[in-house]
């Protein structure tokens, strides 16, 4: 049964209580890769992707969940600033829906308007070069992404503010 794709707080209603979630930035040419720890409470960097062809990324990105034991995506959806969706957004649901149909674990979508900007304004205020920030916005922006997700899930837990 394919994966479901939901908005992230219902996505993660069939998430297990405990458990890693991989985050993705999907850009054109690649995507970056962040885990979480099973506590979820910290995004990682694992890795940038250069994008070949869907069924490679995505076996890529199967590998990257076996080996952290994962039980859920985070793809960020890159939501226009009036809320409208346009091509790179579609897109983001094209991606998700071919990678649901080959795993079963959920995948949550999370805003990630202004991300990359984020992450390039902070790059660059700790004055990392420009080749050097091309390299690594794309996992800084996966990080950027699931940490969003992980402390918009953690204010929904009891017990918490």
């Amino acid at each position: 049964m394919p994966a479901l794709i939901l908005p992230l707080v219902d996505a993660a209603t069939h998430w297990p209580a405990r458990g890693a979630l991989v985050g993705l930035d999907l850009g054109t040419k690649t995507i970056g890769v962040a885990v979480s720890d099973p506590d979820r409470r910290l995004a990682t960097g694992v890795e940038t992707i250069q994008r070949k062809q869907f069924k490679q990324d995505a076996a890529r990105l199967l590998a990257i969940a076996a080996e952290r034991r994962v039980v859920g995506f985070v793809l960020g959806l890159p939501i226009n600033m009036d809320g409208s969706e346009g091509p790179r957004a579609q897109s983001t649901r094209a991606f998700a829906r071919n990678l649901a149909g080959l795993t079963a674990l959920p995948i949550g979508l999370w805003d990630e308007r202004l991300s990359t900007a984020a992450v390039e304004r902070e790059l660059i205020g700790m004055d990392v070069s420009r080749a050097k920030r091309a390299e690594v916005i794309d996992e800084h922006a996966a990080i950027f992404i699931l940490q969003g997700a992980l402390d918009r899930l953690a204010n929904l837990r009891p017990g918490t503010a």
